[in-house]
């Protein structure tokens, strides 16, 4: 099935959806050589569409689901990263058989309002996510010493944690250390030591951390920012505008790290320069897994 063909079925019998999740193939673990590469594709519920100076790029649902297509059928592609609406689009094509699913948690700080680091829970629940038999949520827990709404954040970023620990689900918690730059303009600290201050506060959230995942960005003194936990690291990829060899470079020097386990990249694999989703998904898969794919 094309992307375009799940409205129609949407529209004729909305129960497909729940028998899809409820008849997919699933993994019985996470990974089978310690590494996971996961695309991501929830920016788009944050009103966040931009890929390099092109501010719509991923105005378009079909497209965005073509390429995630492409991605999702490449050896090494562990999984997905997404809000509802595109993994539902992904699990009525069939491409999320054996594939590792996380459901976006909270997408209401959206890129560019007042609200923007007021990061709500207006996606997936650990219900739902238990329910429809996906591995795991995602938060995005950004930390703002100068925004008292940080400490609702962190409240929920912690009760998520817990929530699905309980359930035996992955949790993969996304801390940045952010500055306010005015009104409408949030800035995330990727120098070394605010990564660093990110990690320990994101690692003692919630009441146990067996099941917590940290994705992190890919900043300079990588050994040293690693260092600062034994959890599990999912590395992000980012927007990355300069020379995608560079870009991969920096992405090999972070996954030799110890507690690196693996990459969740949407952008700069969906929206490659050149356009060549499959090579820079190919790519990716070499550095995470090697030999192993």
């Amino acid at each position: 099935m094309e992307a375009s063909g799940t409205t129609a079925l949407r529209v004729a019998d909305p129960g497909a959806v729940g028998r899809a999740w409820a008849s997919r193939r699933r993994r019985d673990r996470l990974t089978t050589d310690g590494r996971l590469l996961l695309v991501a594709a929830d920016h788009p519920a944050r009103g966040a569409l931009a890929v390099r100076d092109d501010h719509r790029a991923m105005a378009s649902r079909t497209e965005l689901v073509r390429r995630l297509a492409t991605a999702l059928e490449r050896p090494g592609v562990d999984g997905v990263v997404g809000t509802a609406d595109v993994l539902e689009d992904l699990l009525l094509m069939g491409l999320l058989d054996d594939k590792v699913v996380v459901g976006s948690m909270n997408r209401g700080g959206l890129q560019g309002a007042t609200f923007e680091l007021d990061d709500r829970f207006t996606g997936y629940d650990a219900d739902a996510i238990a329910d429809h038999g996906l591995d795991g949520g995602k938060m995005l827990t950004r930390i703002c010493l100068d925004d008292a709404g940080t400490a609702a954040t962190l409240e929920a970023s912690g009760a998520a944690v817990t929530a699905l620990a309980r359930r035996g689900l992955m949790a993969m918690v996304e801390p940045f250390l952010t500055e306010r730059r005015g009104p409408r303009r949030v800035a995330n600290l990727l120098d070394p030591d605010s990564v660093v201050d990110s990690i320990h506060v994101a690692a003692g959230l919630g009441a146990t951390s067996a099941h917590t995942w940290l994705k992190l960005p890919v900043v300079e003194e990588m050994d040293r920012v690693l260092d600062a936990t034994t959890l599990p690291c999912l590395l992000l990829g980012g927007d990355p505008t300069g020379d995608p060899a560079d870009t991969y470079a920096d992405w090999g020097r972070a996954l030799a790290c110890p507690s690196a386990a693996g990459l969740v990249v949407g952008r700069a694999l969906l929206y490659p320069p050149g356009g060549d989703v499959a090579a820079a998904v190919d790519a990716a898969a070499d550095l995470v897994h090697g030999e192993a794919r």
